[in-house]
C-alpha cells in the first residue's frame, strides 16, 4: 500500500498512518472528533477505566484532547505530579471522599451511593451515619485519584431534582474499618461479613403542652408520610417529650428533616435523632398510665411503605398546603371531597381532579399548619364501604 493513498492525521504533528504504526508505543492518547460540548470531565471519565491519567489538554477549536498516563516507574515510586489543571491529588492523597447530603427529602442509600461514584472507578467501601442533624458518607475508592475525579464532578449537584445535594471533601482517614455488612455501612470486597446491630430507628419529638397521651395515634398519622411508623412513647415523667420509633434510621432520618420546626395545634415541633435504637414497650408490671403511653404500630394497615421498594418513596415531599388525595372512588364528587374538608374545620382555597385519572386529585388549604392537620385527621377516611381516602403532601399547586 502506498503512502500517497494514506490520509494525513489531523493535528500538530500531521504524521501519516504508516508513520505512526512505526513510532514507539507512548503513554499520550490522542483523541479527535469529539463533540463541541464535551467537558474536561467527561473525558477523564471515559479514560478511568484505563488507567490514571496524569494530564489532560483539551483543544476546543480542534475538537480534540491529549490525555497523558502515568507508567508504572512513577506510580511504584510515589512520584505523582499534578493532574488536570494542576489540580491533581497531592502524594498521600487519601482515596476517602467525605459526604454530606443536604436537602434530603429522599432516602439515600448504600446502593444509591454506590451506582453514582462508581462511575469514576472502584468503590470499594462505605459507611453512612448521622452527624450533627446531617445524613453523612465515607466512601472508600480503590484509588485516590478516582476520588478526586468524583469530587470535582459531583460536589454541589444534586442527586435528585432540586434535592439531596452532595457536599464533598477529602477524609483525613485513609482507608476505612468497616465491621458489618448492613444498610448502613458495606465492604464490597467482603461477603462474609456479619450483619451486626441495629442502627438508631427512632427521634425525639417536643410536644404541645397539653393531651399528650392523644398525640400517640397522631404521630403515626403524621410521620407515617415518611416512613412506617413502629413504635410510639410518650415519656412517662417528661410527657412534653416523646420517642418515635421508625422501621428504619433512614426513615427516621428523612422524618426529622421534613418535620423539625413544623407548627401543630398552635405549637412549633422540635425533632432530633435518639441515641435509642427501638422504644421499648412497657414491662409487665407497669402502671396502667404508663401502658397507655406506649402505643406499637408494627402490624399497622396503614403503612405506607412495607413493601420492598415501593412507590410510595418517589413521592415523599414536605409539608405544604397542597394536599395529594388518592384512592378516590369514581361516585365522590368534588363536592363531597371539599364538603368533608370543610365540615372538619379547614378552608378549602382550591381544588383539582387529575385530568387522566379521577382517582386522584389535589388540594389546596389556607396554610401549611393546616393541612398538616387535615391530613392526620382524614388519611384512611372511609369514602364507601371499601374505600378509603389516602392524604400525602404535594410538590404542585393549584
Amino acid at each position: 500500500m502506498s503512502t500517497s493513498n494514506l490520509s494525513a492525521v489531523d493535528g500538530t504533528d500531521r504524521l501519516c498512518v504508516s508513520e505512526r504504526a512505526q513510532s514507539v508505543p507512548s503513554r499520550v492518547l490522542h483523541l479527535r472528533q469529539l463533540p463541541a460540548d464535551v467537558s474536561e470531565q467527561e473525558v477523564l471519565t471515559l479514560a478511568l477505566p484505563f488507567g490514571q491519567v496524569n494530564k489532560l489538554i483539551t483543544l476546543k477549536a480542534k475538537n480534540q484532547a491529549a490525555l497523558q498516563t502515568i507508567n508504572a516507574t512513577e506510580m511504584h515510586s510515589g512520584n505523582m505530579t499534578t493532574g488536570v489543571d494542576g489540580r491533581g491529588p497531592a502524594r498521600g492523597q487519601s482515596p476517602v471522599l467525605r459526604i454530606i447530603v443536604e436537602n434530603l427529602f429522599y432516602p439515600v442509600t448504600l446502593e444509591v451511593l454506590q451506582q453514582i461514584f462508581s462511575k469514576f472507578g472502584s468503590v470499594l467501601k462505605i459507611i453512612t451515619f448521622t452527624r450533627n442533624s446531617q445524613f453523612q458518607a465515607l466512601l472508600q475508592f480503590s484509588d485516590p485519584l478516582h476520588a478526586q475525579h468524583a469530587k470535582a464532578a459531583l460536589d454541589g449537584q444534586n442527586i435528585y431534582n432540586g434535592c439531596c445535594t452532595l457536599r464533598i471533601d477529602f477524609s483525613k482517614l485513609s482507608a476505612l474499618n468497616v465491621k458489618y455488612n448492613n444498610d448502613k455501612s458495606r465492604d464490597f470486597t467482603r461477603a462474609d461479613l456479619p450483619t451486626g446491630e441495629l442502627e438508631p430507628a427512632a427521634f425525639g419529638v417536643a410536644l404541645p403542652p397539653y393531651g399528650a397521651a392523644a398525640f400517640t395515634p397522631t404521630f403515626h398519622q403524621h410521620t407515617g408520610v415518611y416512613g412506617d411508623v413502629q413504635r410510639v412513647k410518650i415519656l412517662f415523667n417528661k410527657k412534653e417529650n416523646a420517642l418515635v420509633q421508625m422501621t428504619d434510621a433512614t426513615q427516621a432520618q428523612l422524618a426529622m428533616s421534613h418535620l423539625n420546626g413544623q407548627r401543630l395545634h398552635g405549637n412549633v415541633i422540635r425533632v432530633t435523632l435518639s441515641k435509642h435504637p427501638v422504644v421499648q414497650l412497657p414491662r409487665g408490671g407497669a402502671g396502667q398510665e404508663e401502658q397507655a403511653l406506649t402505643r406499637d404500630f408494627s402490624g399497622s394497615a396503614l403503612h405506607r411503605f412495607k413493601k420492598p421498594g415501593s412507590k410510595n418513596f418517589n413521592n415523599i415531599f414536605p409539608p405544604s398546603a397542597t394536599l395529594h388525595l388518592s384512592n378516590i372512588p369514581s361516585s365522590v364528587s368534588e363536592e363531597v371531597l371539599k364538603d368533608l374538608f370543610s365540615s372538619s374545620g379547614f378552608t378549602v382555597k382550591a381544588f383539582k381532579f387529575f385530568l387522566k385519572d379521577r382517582k386522584m386529585a389535589l388540594m389546596q388549604l389556607a396554610s401549611v399548619e393546616e393541612a398538616i392537620e387535615a391530613l392526620i385527621s382524614l388519611h384512611d377516611h372511609q369514602l364507601d364501604h371499601n374505600q378509603h381516602l389516602r392524604v400525602s403532601f404535594s410538590k404542585s399547586t393549584i
